[in-house]
């Protein structure tokens, strides 16, 4: 997986320079981020296609608002893979998800803390 540098400022722009609503949503992520991975293993778990393109939709929205396009891609990947019910083989692409959407929060935390 690539290296992941949270670019605050590259946040702030997609955020209208808003630092309130960076710190209410980076705190909101970071105590979600467990509920987000659980969310997308249980639907692959339980073959649930519809779940789990629906909680890839929702990690790609929050990637994207941290700036992270790689990380919104590789949940665009799942999403686009669960709606066409194609989830054999993609335990890899949701394990390889969920580290990143850890990896993020662990990079939103690092800069809450500050």
């Amino acid at each position: 997986m690539e290296d992941f540098v949270l670019d605050k400022a590259a946040i702030l722009e997609r955020l209208g320079a808003d630092e309130e609503i960076f710190a209410v949503l980076g705190d909101m992520f970071v105590s979600d981020v467990d509920n987000y991975c659980g969310k997308l293993e249980s639907a692959l778990a339980a073959a649930q296609a519809d779940v789990l393109q629906r909680e890839a939709h929702t990690v790609k929205g929050l990637l994207a608002t941290f700036a992270d396009d790689a990380g919104a891609a590789m949940a665009m990947a799942v999403e686009q893979q669960a709606k066409q019910g194609e989830l054999a083989g993609l335990g890899p692409a949701v394990a390889a998800l969920q580290d990143r959407v850890r990896l993020v929060a662990a990079g939103v935390r690092a800069v809450r803390a500050g």
